[in-house]
């Protein structure tokens, strides 16, 4: 990438502010508990027919290789450091049709679609994530070259903390009307998204200070995490009138403030220095004449290098198939972890409130798995050179072991093993999209991690179905329902030995890549004494 000169109006710090913001509004997809009963009852759905519509939520929110395609596409050649206006204004609008059209659907407004009319409905509403998700993501990436495990786990992290957000939204403006809380839901992100468009923008470059604002940030992240969780614990044990929603509202709209503050701070010191963009592609470049980082690559490392890979190119590699199959193994039972939780609960003997709260307490074992596993990888790899590879091993390990206490059905098995199984499951969302940009690439990096992510639903359909749909309707019998520790036992060890072979597999992976991670350390060396 050659050296530019970056306009002094534009503000990687603001960009990443107004990100957040919209990444913590665009949980819809978590918090479907709250508007499909209403979805369920206006459209006289049975479980069966109400369960194949939440597939579609879930494939709708992962299959987001169309917009790393438009990504690239818009933030290609002249429009290289532009605005990609055009994934964001897909995304709003596609988002408010999705959800636009159920509402009118759930209230009366149209008559009743047929089902495979709302499916698409529940996709449209879903699939907008990904736009805004792959905007916000690959752009905090190029921006912070050095730092993209920590804005990744940011923008993924936020994300995870949406849900519990949007449902502390719900609770104090539209607690009992979840037909109006959908139609909130296809106004609140384009609008807000759409007000911002011009705000998230390619404006990549380092300073010394970038660490230190951005833990600024992450200590906010971490602050309204702890804050949520507090909240959700209180709201199991005391009921809540209407004045002290209103006030919790009013504490997240000043923990969302936060970020700006810090944001403006940081663009006023950056403004006083030479914004000279001296970015170094974080791949090892082939055409580098530098022979002492040449010796560090060994053979089994050459595919590693080249600046940047496109999608097929990437398919044609092993390295991308074991990152497939290790977030299939590792995403795919944790989402089905989640999904069954209802289920799980009741069986083991948990009442509807415990089940609630272990429910929406996933959301912030997810955001601490998000934020903590994008810090700390950046740190290992900054301080010891250690591959980022070996926190997705360590990730996909602890998942195993929690798979195994669910499994073991003990008392409080549900809340250690929940504990462990989100936090691992939100890590390897914050790993995945920054491991793809450091082995594959920047250039394509929307379009490869989005196709990587497609293992997620597909890992969780066979796991939710064909494992533990089948094991717990023969465990039930003639009974609608099964209650005991048998029934979900055995489905649980199937899942601690798909994620125990994630883990094999991303250890593969480790130990394809750490000579390639320790010739980018010394890369960054070299660069950073110039």
């Amino acid at each position: 990438m050659e050296n530019s000169i970056i306009s002094r109006s534009s503000s990687r710090w603001i960009a990443t502010a107004a990100s957040i913001w919209i990444q913590a509004i665009l949980g819809g997809t978590y918090t479907f508990s709250i508007y499909s009963p209403i979805l369920k009852s206006s459209q006289s759905y049975d479980q069966s027919t109400l369960d194949t519509v939440s597939v579609f939520k879930d494939i709708g929110a992962n299959a987001g290789v169309l917009a790393g395609l438009l990504y690239t596409t818009a933030t290609s050649g002249h429009n290289r450091y532009g605005v990609p206006w055009m994934v964001h204004v897909v995304g709003a609008v596609e988002g408010f049709l999705g959800y636009f059209l159920m509402w009118l659907a759930v209230v009366g407004v149209i008559p009743r679609p047929p089902v495979p009319l709302m499916c698409v409905f529940m996709f449209l509403a879903a699939h907008s994530q990904t736009f805004f998700n792959t905007w916000n993501v690959v752009t905090s990436v190029q921006n912070f070259p050095d730092c993209s495990g920590t804005v990744v786990g940011l923008m993924k992290g936020f994300l995870g903390l949406s849900g519990a957000i949007l449902i502390q939204v719900y609770k104090a403006f539209f607690k009992g009307n979840p037909s109006t809380y959908i139609l909130m839901l296809a106004l609140l992100p384009s609008i807000v998204s759409l007000s911002l468009i011009y705000l998230v923008k390619l404006c990549p470059n380092k300073t010394s200070e970038d660490k230190n604002h951005l833990n600024s940030m992450s200590l906010v992240s971490m602050l309204l995490a702890a804050y949520l969780m507090i909240i959700l614990i209180l709201e199991d044990i005391l009921v809540f009138p209407h004045w002290a929603r209103l006030l919790n509202f009013l504490v997240l709209i000043l923990f969302l403030s936060l970020p700006l503050k810090i944001a403006t701070e940081a663009n006023k010191k950056e403004k006083s220095q030479p914004l000279l963009l001296k970015t170094e592609p974080l791949l090892y470049d082939s055409n580098d004449s530098n022979e002492p980082e040449k010796s560090l690559v060994g053979e089994e490392d050459v595919e590693l290098c080249q600046e940047s890979m496109n999608i097929l190119e990437a398919m044609g590699s092993i390295n991308f198939w074991l990152l497939f199959l290790a977030i299939l193994c590792g995403m795919g039972s944790g989402l089905a972890t989640i999904n069954n939780m209802s289920q799980l609960g009741q069986s083991l003997g948990y009442n509807t409130s415990k089940i609630n709260t272990l429910v929406s307490l996933w959301s912030i074992w997810n955001f601490f798995g998000r934020f903590g596993a994008g810090y700390i990888s950046d740190i290992l790899l900054r301080r010891r050179g250690w591959a980022r590879p070996l926190v997705m091993v360590v990730a996909l390990g602890a998942m195993t072991v929690g798979h195994v206490i669910i499994g073991s059905g003990f008392f409080g098995n549900l809340y250690i093993g929940t504990i462990l199984v989100g936090i691992c499951y939100g890590a390897l969302w914050s790993l995945m999209p920054t491991i793809t940009s450091e082995i594959f690439g920047v250039l394509h990096m929307g379009t490869i991690y989005n196709a990587i992510a497609i293992a997620n639903p597909l890992g969780t359909y066979v796991l939710s179905v064909w494992v533990i749909g089948h094991i717990y309707d023969e465990e039930a019998g003639e009974h609608s329902s099964c209650l005991g520790v048998h029934c979900f036992m055995v489905s649980f060890f199937v899942l601690a030995f798909v994620s125990f072979l994630g883990f094999i597999v991303a250890l593969t992976l480790f130990f394809r890549t750490r000579v390639f991670y320790r010739s980018v350390v010394l890369r960054r060396l070299r660069y950073s004494l110039r």
